[in-house]
């Protein structure tokens, strides 16, 4: 059974940082491309960031430089380590695992509020 789970999310002031987690199961973590998507109230599930298995990493063009996505195949880990964040950061951020299939996790939520 596939499971990814996000974890790091929470309320933080414009400016400021937060990390991301996701920890893979049931899958050759090693294999696959890894991502986090997020989505905003009414709005589309967007790519924020993609890292593969020999890590190439890829960024939507409003995360580059803030954003840094990395991954840690030995403990079947993926982390978004995100600063600088602001008011339109907010939204659920979600952890994907595709290799021939692609999976989903639940979601962890991000707020930028002051």
């Amino acid at each position: 059974q596939v499971q990814l789970v996000e974890s790091g999310g929470g309320l933080v002031q414009p400016g400021g940082s937060l990390r991301l987690s996701c920890a893979a199961s049931g899958i050759g973590f090693s294999f696959y491309t890894m991502g986090w998507y997020r989505q905003a109230p009414g709005k589309q599930r967007e790519l924020v960031a993609l890292i593969s298995s020999s890590m190439d990493t890829i960024y939507a063009d409003s995360m580059k430089g803030r954003f840094t996505i990395s991954r840690d195949n030995g403990k079947s880990t993926l982390h978004l380590q995100m600063n600088s964040l602001k008011a339109e950061d907010t939204a659920v951020y979600y952890c994907s695992a595709e290799y021939v299939h692609k999976y989903w996790g639940q979601g962890t939520q991000v707020t930028v509020s002051s």
